[in-house]
């Protein structure tokens, strides 16, 4: 297991960016590969996007393609969540996962590591 710690939320009025980060704690991160996925309230958990664990191979969720990227330094233990033109149907809770193994890493099951989340406000 990776602990995960998610920052860099905040409120941001629409049309404009936000940079999500998450840090993980231990040695093998760089084995892992990591995705964000969001909760709206009252809402199912949805994903968002995912990394594999070079970097090398990304995915996106259709409604933040083209505005949203995912990328990740592993020298620092760290994947990022860059957000731009951001809409009020962006709000939400923003969570980063890990896991060991491939695949399907839009699927949330797959996760083993969670972080707490961090909230996303966008006003209108």
């Amino acid at each position: 297991q990776v602990q995960l710690v998610e920052s860099g939320g905040g409120l941001v009025q629409a049309g404009g960016s936000l940079r999500l980060s998450c840090a993980a704690s231990g040695r093998t991160f760089s084995t892992y590969a990591m995705g964000w996925f969001r909760q709206a309230p009252g809402q199912e958990r949805d994903f968002v996007a995912a990394i594999n664990w070079s970097g090398s191979v990304t995915y996106y969720a259709d409604s933040v393609k083209g505005r949203f990227s995912i990328s990740r330094d592993n020298a620092k233990n760290t994947v990022y969540l860059q957000m731009n033109s951001l809409k009020p149907e962006d709000t939400a809770v923003y969570y980063c996962a890990a896991t060991e193994t491939g695949g399907q890493l839009w699927v949330q099951r797959g996760y083993g590591s969670w972080g707490s989340g961090t909230q996303v406000t966008v006003s209108s």
